[in-house]
């Protein structure tokens, strides 16, 4: 059959609002035990619930926690590091509750309280080998005030497994923040990281180490690596008791081993393995993911990023890099124990999948679970092109362009497709480059994509990263502005119909382009965007409480350039029709940023659509939200570039435009 001619933006496609929606689990936490693999699915079926799963060296699959019961923690708000198994030891994090609970491996038990009632939150768990309790990083709230960042303690605490220490024995305070606890293989050691305000973990942290006693209290700490401009990440020892962390001091977030001064002290100058221009970690914005591992002979799997995508990697024992051969691009969640390997991982046609990989080689023997039960059609799946373009100031910036791909569709003769500029998040994260349905629902229907990597994104090294600071708002427009028009100038896209879109700080950063660039955009989606710096500060959680000062300058003093980058300032100035999205759940970008926005431009009259959900937060779950998102999306770009889409999906009506 041959390809029906029809406009871009119009063409029929499989990828629909269901599949998008609905069908696709996420898959995340992958967990290595002995013969077993442990993971987290989110069902966005079930209104997003995650649940931990058990794939049984037989290939029988049980759920460990069934409904209602959501595992996940909010600590920093971000969460991650939900459970920890340990041979016969399950324990997970309730989201609902902030409470750990004791869980029956073989799914039968429901499962039962491990810590009391109280205003506490638990993530980054790690069993003692010494002793029946396990150590997590604990966040206080208070319970008169919980909303009230000040008033918010993080701690390392020790928890015995039959509930003997309440909320936990404090093993770590002091500082703003805490991560990463990590006993030796023998117990005899606690490794853990550290910051403070106002940087962020990826900023500036410490990699600290401490004897511990046998009553299970700590001795004298020791700081081991990090410091002022310094990142360390990932603290983890070998099965040989050799402790690594990840450091960014070169430029790079590089691996580093102690090897110790023979004292048994892990301490020591540290060794540089297999250096590379490549980032073996990167933000932490959530707790527990790992992106290297030790192999049962000596080795390491890895999974380092180099220009904008991930390798699979194994070092051997003399730091000999060896790359595993893989269709994949993304990798998130290594885990080894023993002869057992899992990672998540994903391609440009392959959506999430966990993996068990040769504990040894890396290879993939096997997958123990994907997040789409069947593989789609590669005739209507993009393909990445990696792009350089000139930015402000003779610099460079990166991107993944995706035109137009659907196989089954043509579009007239002599017409350019419109073009959605995608900003993802943080605004330290990167462009994905595997398969995003997201992604796909728009570039299968004839809308070209372009994913931009502007400074301040991952994966490219620190001053690439470091180049946002003190320029959001400005750096990151230039960049996004210079990828459309890198694009308009090679003639892929019609240059009357670009769009830009974000989540997050990329909607603060989509509504900044609006705002200060008014006349490259026609139109503009921002999901729980930021519009008003100073608000945002000043109405945000403990995790991000100082984060702006960062991008943007100090709080104390003139606050001028505040108002200056904040677009609810200058709303008169955008001329392009807006579609606001907005969970009313949402901690860290609270619902009052879309109400001051939508009182302006009701004031003005100007064309938008503003749509909340109730019961969301910092992002969609449920699967009827995800519907109304993805509808309202296409038929905002259809109402505003002039066309009609397929497959039932409505043109949406947008007041005030003409």
């Amino acid at each position: 059959m041959g390809a029906t001619t029809a406009p871009y933006g119009s063409w029929h496609s499989p990828i629909s609002v269901e599949l998008v929606a609905g069908s696709a689990i996420s898959i995340s936490e992958a967990w290595a035990g002995l013969e077993d693999a442990y993971w987290l699915e989110s069902r966005p079926a079930q209104g997003g619930r995650r649940t931990l799963l058990r794939r049984t060296v037989d290939g029988v699959t049980r759920e460990l926690t069934p409904e209602p019961f959501r595992v996940g923690n909010k600590v920093h708000e971000y969460g991650g590091g939900s459970f920890l198994t340990d041979g016969d030891v399950v324990v997970v994090s309730s989201h609902a509750d902030g409470r750990l609970y004791l869980v029956d491996r073989e799914g039968v038990e429901a499962p039962q309280p491990l810590t009391p009632e109280g205003p506490w939150r638990y993530a980054d768990l790690r069993l003692d080998p010494r002793a029946p309790c396990l150590a997590a990083v604990r966040e206080t709230h208070d319970a008169a005030d919980p909303k009230d960042h000040r008033k918010v303690v993080n701690e390392i605490v020790a928890l015995a497994l039959d509930g003997s220490d309440g909320p936990g024995r404090v093993l770590v305070s002091g500082p703003d923040f805490v991560s990463s606890p990590r006993f030796s293989p023998d117990g005899r050691w606690l490794a853990w990281l550290e910051w403070d305000l106002p940087f962020m973990p990826w900023d500036a942290s410490r990699l600290r180490v401490a004897l511990v006693r046998e009553d299970g209290t700590l001795g004298d700490a020791r700081t081991l690596a990090g410091g002022d401009g310094i990142s360390v990440a990932q603290p983890e020892w070998s099965p040989s008791g050799v402790l690594h962390v990840v450091s960014d001091e070169t430029g790079w977030w590089n691996l580093y081993a102690f090897d110790g001064d023979g004292s048994g002290l892990p301490a020591g100058p540290k060794r540089a393995v297999a250096p590379m221009a490549a980032e073996f970690a990167e933000p932490a914005w959530v707790f527990g993911d790992a992106l290297y591992a030790f192999t049962p002979d000596g080795g390491i799997l890895a999974a380092p990023r180099i220009d904008g995508r991930d390798r699979l990697v194994r070092i051997d024992a003399a730091g000999t890099v060896h790359e595993v051969e893989t269709p994949f691009t993304e990798f998130e969640a290594l885990h080894v124990r023993g002869e057992t390997a899992v990672v998540i991982a994903a391609g440009p046609h392959d959506a999430a999948a966990l993996l068990r990989l040769d504990a040894r080689t890396g290879e993939p023997v096997g997958v123990l679970a994907r997040a789409l039960p069947t593989p789609l059609d590669p005739a209507v799946l993009p393909e990445a092109e990696a792009i350089t373009f000139p930015t402000a100031g003779g610099a460079a910036a990166h991107g993944l362009f995706f035109a137009p791909a659907n196989a089954h569709a043509a579009a007239p003769e002599g017409e350019k497709p419109p073009l959605l500029v995608l900003i993802h998040g943080g605004p330290t994260g990167s462009a994905w480059s595997a398969l995003s349905l997201d992604r796909a629902f728009f570039t299968s229907r004839g809308i070209a994509v372009v994913d931009v990597n502007y400074r301040g994104s991952d994966g490219f090294g620190r001053p690439y990263r470091d180049a946002l600071n003190g320029g959001w708002g400005v750096v990151d427009v230039e960049d996004a502005v210079a990828a459309a028009q890198y694009l308009v100038a090679r003639g892929d896209v019609d240059p009357a119909r670009l769009a830009i879109r974000g989540g997050s700080a990329g909607g603060y950063t989509t509504m900044a382009c609006l705002a200060f660039r008014p006349e490259v955009f026609a139109a503009g989606i921002s999901l729980f965007g930021i519009a008003d710096l100073e608000l945002i500060h000043e109405d945000t959680h403990k995790f991000e409480s100082r984060y702006e000062e960062q991008l943007v300058g100090p709080w104390d003093g003139d606050r001028t350039v505040w108002r200056e980058r904040s677009p609810i300032h200058s709303l008169d100035r955008i001329a392009a029709p807006l579609l606001l999205l907005q969970g009313l759940d949402d901690r860290v970008v609270p619902p009052s940023q879309l109400d001051v926005v939508e009182a302006a431009f009701r004031q003005r009259g100007h064309p938008y659509v503003a749509i909340r959900f109730e019961g969301e937060g910092h992002g969609f779950r449920k699967a009827e939200s995800r519907r109304a998102q993805l509808r309202a999306e296409l038929g905002f770009l259809a109402r505003v570039f002039g066309f009609v889409p397929a497959d039932g999906v409505p043109v949406l009506e947008v007041p005030g435009l003409g």
